[in-house]
């Protein structure tokens, strides 16, 4: 299947807004191949957590809008938005929820289990528990997001059923570095693909370089993005993935 990564600024907590340029940027990866499009975490608010406007319920504007884009264009399409679980169990503080919807509008969901305690996500941002694994044709997508990537131990535990891991993210330009090379070992060390997909623009005083990457099972950068928006393209096939861990049986030493 072709994956598209969708690099774009985001207004911060202009919904409306942000909905109508993604749209552009979605039928424009649909235009040229792309059967699951991913956009950025918090890809219709930024990561404006102590924001009254950023909550949504569950099933709100944000999840909607791609519900209605993977319906129309007959894709995959996936990125967070913060919902507030129903039932909220009397916690009113939403998830940052990694949306991943089907062609037919059918909806998954991952509710990032590491909330950032650096910048004050913990307090506005209420933690997810349960990892999730989507079957996308004949590939298994495991959902992650952002500073979830600094915790090898929870993709390890995926590994062995996994040969995608999906990463949106808004990951600042000071930690650029981190951000790529995680990328790069998460992908080496689990013989899987990673897509990370990560904001440009400025946000809440932050700064966002992009660097978006997808990486195959070998470690191989095979696309990537700058600092600008852009739109990431590749090709990814579960055969890789067998290759890979065939060639090199380093899953099966892990203890």
């Amino acid at each position: 299947m072709r994956f598209a990564a969708v690099q774009h600024d985001i207004e911060w907590c202009d919904r409306d807004r942000n909905f109508a340029r993604l749209a552009e940027r979605i039928d424009d990866a649909v235009a040229r191949g792309a059967g699951f499009v991913l956009l950025s975490e918090t890809f219709s608010t930024g990561f404006a957590v102590d924001d009254s406007r950023f909550a949504e319920p569950e099933g709100g504007p944000s999840s909607s809008f791609l519900v209605e884009q993977a319906v129309r264009h007959g894709a995959w399409i996936g990125g967070t938005c913060p919902e507030v679980p129903s039932p909220s169990d009397g916690d009113p503080r939403p998830a940052n929820t990694f949306v991943v919807v089907a062609p037919d509008g059918t909806t998954s969901r991952y509710r990032k289990i590491h909330p950032f305690t650096y910048g004050g996500e913990d307090a506005h941002v209420r933690p997810g528990r349960d990892f999730v694994t989507v079957k996308v044709g004949d590939l298994r997508v495991s959902l992650f997001v952002c500073y979830d990537l600094r915790f090898a131990d929870e993709f390890w535990a995926l590994a062995r059923d996994t040969d995608v891991y999906l990463v949106p993210a808004n990951w600042p330009s000071s930690r650029r570095e981190h951000w790529m090379a995680l990328l790069r070992a998460r992908a080496i060390e689990n013989q899987a693909w990673v897509i990370g997909c990560n904001r440009v623009g400025e946000g809440g005083g932050l700064s966002y370089g992009g660097d978006s990457l997808i990486v195959d099972p070998y470690g191989e950068v095979v696309a990537r993005g700058d600092d600008t928006e852009t739109t990431l393209l590749a090709d990814v096939t579960a055969a890789r993935v067998t290759e890979i861990r065939e060639r090199f049986r380093f899953l099966q030493d892990r203890r």
